[in-house]
């Protein structure tokens, strides 16, 4: 086994190192020490979730290089944010829409 910490460990380790400091019955040198832990356990556990989510951004990642679904966050309307080709289209429609005159043409402005 390698000295690298698991995660679900280091989770485990940083909660009980926060238990023990909310508590303040611990001393100011050992609350310093415990404090000075979770802080590394809190770095690894998030280098270990970036490293994470980089491996599911490859393996979501179709056969053109493009995420199929790189982003869940809604749009003001509802929809999910255009990426790409599809957002430089999504945006031309709204040109569209928003230069149409009164007669019904549209124009598009480049």
């Amino acid at each position: 086994m390698s000295g690298e910490i698991q995660f679900e460990k280091a989770l485990e380790r940083l909660e009980k190192i926060v238990q023990d400091l909310e508590t303040g019955s611990i001393s100011l040198e050992d609350a310093l020490k415990k404090y000075e832990e979770g802080v590394k356990l809190s770095r690894a556990c998030q280098e270990k979730l970036t490293q994470a989510e980089k491996r599911i951004e490859v393996l979501t990642r179709d056969l053109n290089g493009a995420l199929k679904r790189e982003n869940f966050t809604p749009d003001a309307d509802g929809s999910e944010p255009a990426k790409g080709p599809a957002k430089r289209r999504k945006n031309e429609t709204e040109a569209r829409k928003n230069t149409e005159n009164e007669s019904g043409d549209s124009e598009l402005l480049f």
